[in-house]
């Protein structure tokens, strides 16, 4: 049997303590697969406080991950704290004897803390890529993977993350149809497609009317669906191309190119998620002049479709559905 040890520490969320629970505490031999073995491992036998509120009871210490095929760390509870060394030596010697080890979430923090990430490509919660890039400079981020399989170690994005990289680790073991039942007892898509970066919240330089700059790019925002031009807003600014360009770059921190595009790629998502209107109508309000480049640009972005971003953000409930 399959041996899987989670470990519960101090301030866990139970949300996240529960997904890998769920999925490798399924009754599997009912879906037709070796069922696996769970423990619940803290630093200490006994209760340990979640962030919730409530305490759960931990029924095995670090010595019992000497026993796991999988060690599973769920989201740390602050990527600024470093883990104990207790809790990371076990997790080098888990790994040294040849377990799986997985972090969920913010998990990644702690399996970099103990050295288990250098020279390897790895996920996190896209909210934190900034300070672990900055804390982990040996480690290759990929803000956009929801999780990634690096064979003998697994990282995920955030919470939804976890599910899909704990479904992915039953498609692993047990092939695709068991892991699609699990997904479907689970009320989840078994599979998603795209990756973190159309949830990534971006905030975009406006720009006010009290400059020259900021009076031109508030323009440029209300007419994202006119052809648009650096000479023009040069022109608007009453500024040379030289004097605009280099002060553009200064107040925005990128390129007008680069700029244009991020504010029409977020209209195109504003109207994806909120309005009917078709996907050629979108295109053109959004200043990409045809579907084709709205999709072109729009998946290059998001590693996703317009039509399925729609139907991800506008799906209705089933009860609605069924109206």
């Amino acid at each position: 049997m399959h041996t899987i040890a989670v470990i519960a520490f101090e301030g866990i969320s139970p949300f996240h303590l529960s997904v890998p629970c769920i999925v490798f505490g399924d009754d599997l031999l009912k879906l037709g697969a070796p069922r696996y073995r769970l423990l619940i491992c803290g630093e200490h036998i006994g209760p340990v406080a979640t962030m919730s509120g409530f305490r759960i009871d931990v029924e095995y210490d670090l010595t019992s991950l000497a026993k796991a095929d999988t060690v599973i760390i769920p989201a740390w509870r602050d990527p600024n704290e470093r883990p104990s060394e207790a809790l990371l030596q076990a997790l080098r010697a888990a790994h040294e004897r040849g377990a799986r080890v997985v972090g969920l979430c913010l998990g990644t923090f702690v399996l970099a803390e103990a050295g288990l990430l250098d020279g390897r490509t790895v996920s996190t919660h896209w909210a934190w890529a900034d300070e672990f890039e900055r804390s982990h400079p040996h480690v290759a981020l990929n803000q956009n993977a929801l999780y990634i399989d690096d064979g003998d170690i697994l990282t995920s994005a955030g919470t939804a993350a976890a599910l899909d990289c704990c479904l992915h680790i039953v498609r692993r073991d047990h092939g695709a149809e068991i892991a699609n039942r699990v997904a479907r007892r689970l009320v989840v898509a078994p599979h998603r497609h795209g990756g973190q970066a159309q949830y990534i919240e971006k905030p975009l330089t406006r720009g006010g009317d009290k400059d020259q700059i900021g009076a031109a790019i508030g323009w440029a925002i209300e007419h994202l669906d006119e052809p648009l031009s650096l000479d023009q807003l040069a022109a608007r600014a009453g500024m040379s191309l030289r004097s605009f360009t280099r002060h553009f770059r200064n107040k925005t921190g990128t390129t007008f190119t680069q700029w244009l595009l991020n504010h029409r790629l977020a209209t195109a998502q504003r109207l994806l998620e909120t309005g009917s209107c078709s996907i050629d109508h979108i295109a053109e309000m959004a200043g990409f002049g045809s579907t084709v480049s709205l999709r072109q640009h729009f998946t290059r972005a998001f590693s996703v479709s317009p039509a399925s971003y729609r139907r991800q953000f506008q799906k209705k409930p089933a009860l609605e559905d069924a109206r």
